[in-house]
């Protein structure tokens, strides 16, 4: 239908004021639930992410599955093309993960930009008409390409889109570049659903809860969605998961319906902090269809970013160490390098791991000390320094702690770290394939070996014990410690730091809780057994005048002689009670 020159100029009017009346008044799109086409409505959710478009150059869209954000950010490019003038045409660019990811968002806005209006004026350009790069008549482009350091080659963009920007592997290097491009003025968009704490996606979103950066959140919730809250409860219990396998131990549960009241999203929001759990008829089929994995119901559906990648610590137990077991040293020196929760006490067995750098990479020298008698991390250091001078270093407060020191050796740089406290005089190390416990198997030739451990041919035993003494009540108070577990992910199936983290905390203390495992609890049953002996040998219960046996080998004192242990004696025979001479 043609409309009258006042009536375009009145719809351009319209259009230019609203951009959610323009793309619900002229853009369609699939519904599958009705197989046809019908207007893009948007619920409130989705009318407030365009406004942030709108209104903001820099945005960043938390989104569950299925929340239509790359079709809605699709249409509202598609107005942003076609209504731009030709001395000021945009430039979009669509950056993914994959390319056929980049394509497919090239191709939404190449079907929204089709469904305007011809009194808009605006066509394709027969000079460029590709899937991955098109023009328009007015002089705008679109081009979609996949994560690469050419990405941003020869083309200036004006709107930048990052989709599934949390599955970006790339570094900060071609962020700034990403950033730079858009120097002289510009939006950036960046939309995806949570994969654990990324390098791009979650540094972002968590700077902008900081303020360090001028990135407008976009929350988006699927319990707004009318889609797919249509009836919507509320269920008082702790995991929901567990509940939908296990009705039948929940018989009193608590469940407020919203069948047939009107919905109320501040008080809905805040019975949620209260512990109630959203849930519907939509929200459990697709629970259902990620096979109940709570790791994929955090990515998917609930935008939450902790438990959402391949996280090798469990996301509830992360967040019990987040509330109830980090906090502030009470001491810190070094520059703030070394924190000290507890001071040394005597009698208490300490072990100290150390992780060691070349002092002038990307990566941390670190060590940790654990009191092995209360499971519990006492002392911390993290910085960047040679290894030698990291010797000293743990020279001085092993001395303090009387710590049983553990170094790993894998890649060379704790070697020189390791010789250098042998140098400085300290004995009391760990020695690979050397069972330091069993004073009676003890080898002499072990001062012959390199001190430490070759972590990388038992990461695997080592996180593991690291994961399993967590479970069972190990303290850990460094914020710096729970940061790296965050990051710490499952890449190809071995338990590794997510790109652009660290992990050297992490390595320093599962040392020290391994060899501890290996070394302290042997050593506490070979005291146990060397003292059950020497019990054997001296408690007397039999009733007889010993004087009326001789043994011929062992020199008779006088019985008035009483002779006193002394200092050397001690000395002499501390192994038997597990001391190291």
């Amino acid at each position: 239908m043609s409309l009258s020159r006042e009536a375009v100029l009145m719809e351009y009017a319209k259009c230019m004021k609203s951009t959610p009346y323009a793309l619900k008044t002229y853009l369609q799109t699939y519904d599958n639930t009705v197989s046809k086409y019908v207007p893009l409505e948007l619920f409130p959710d989705q009318v407030s992410l365009v406004e942030d478009y709108e209104n903001y150059n820099e945005n960043i869209a938390l989104k569950y599955r299925q929340a239509g954000v790359s079709t809605v950010t699709a249409a509202w490019s598609s107005k942003k093309l076609v209504f731009a003038k030709k001395n000021s045409p945009e430039k979009v660019l669509i950056i993914a993960n994959k390319l056929d990811t980049a394509v497919e968002v090239a191709n939404k806005i190449r079907g929204f930009t089709d469904q305007w209006p011809s009194w808009v004026g605006v066509g394709f350009s027969a000079e460029k008409n590709s899937q991955r790069h098109f023009k328009l008549t007015n002089g705008c482009e679109v081009k979609a390409v996949a994560t690469s350091k050419d990405a941003l080659r020869g083309y200036t963009p004006t709107i930048l889109i990052f989709d599934e920007a949390a599955y970006i592997e790339a570094d900060s290097d071609f962020w700034a570049a990403c950033m730079a491009s858009l120097s002289t003025g510009g939006k950036v968009i960046v939309v995806s659903t949570p994969n654990g704490y990324d390098a791009i996606y979650y540094e972002i979103y968590d700077q902008s809860l900081k303020g360090m950066n001028e990135f407008k959140i976009s929350p988006m919730v699927w319990w707004k969605d009318p889609r797919y809250a249509k009836d919507l409860s509320l269920i008082n219990v702790k995991d929901v998961i567990h509940y939908y396998l296990n009705r039948n131990e929940y018989p009193n549960v608590e469940i407020i319906e919203y069948n047939n009241k009107e919905k109320n999203f501040d008080e809905i929001k805040e019975l949620i902090s209260q512990g109630y759990k959203p849930s519907s008829s939509w929200y459990e089929s697709m629970v259902k269809k990620l096979k109940y994995d709570k790791r994929k119901v955090n990515q998917e559906l609930e935008c939450a970013f902790l438990g959402s990648g391949d996280n090798v610590f469990d996301s509830d137990m992360l967040e019990d160490l987040r509330v109830n077991m980090v906090k502030e040293p009470p001491t810190k020196m070094m520059g703030g390098g070394l924190w000290i929760w507890k001071e040394p006490e005597m009698g208490k067995k300490y072990i100290m791991g150390v992780d060691v750098s070349r002092g002038d990479s990307e990566d941390f020298s670190t060590f940790q000390i654990v009191d092995f008698d209360t499971r519990e991390q006492v002392a911390e250091y993290i910085g960047k320094l040679p290894p030698d001078t990291l010797a000293e270093i743990c020279y001085k407060w092993g001395n303090m702690y009387n710590a049983f020191i553990v170094v790993d050796i894998t890649g060379g740089m704790g070697v020189t770290t390791s010789l250098r406290l042998r140098e400085l005089g300290y004995r009391n190390m760990y020695v690979d394939g050397v069972d330091v416990s069993n004073k009676w198997k003890y080898d002499p030739k072990a001062t012959e070996k390199i001190p430490g451990i070759n972590f990388n041919a038992k990461r695997v035993q080592i996180i593991a014990t690291f994961e399993e003494y967590l479970r069972h009540g190990f303290r850990i108070n460094s914020s710096r410690l729970l940061n790296e577990m965050n990051t710490f992910i499952y890449m190809n199936g071995r338990p590794d730091h997510q790109k652009g983290q660290h992990d050297d905390l992490i390595m320093s203390v599962a040392m020290a809780l391994y060899v501890g495992e290996s070394s302290f609890t042997s050593l506490n049953k070979v005291t146990n057994q060397t003292k059950a002996m020497i019990d054997s040998w001296t408690v007397n219960t039999n009733d007889f005048n010993r004087k009326q046996f001789m043994d011929p080998v062992i020199p008779q004192q006088h019985e008035n002689i009483k002779r006193e242990a002394t200092k050397s004696d001690y000395e002499n025979y501390l192994w038997l009670f597990g001391g190291r001479r």
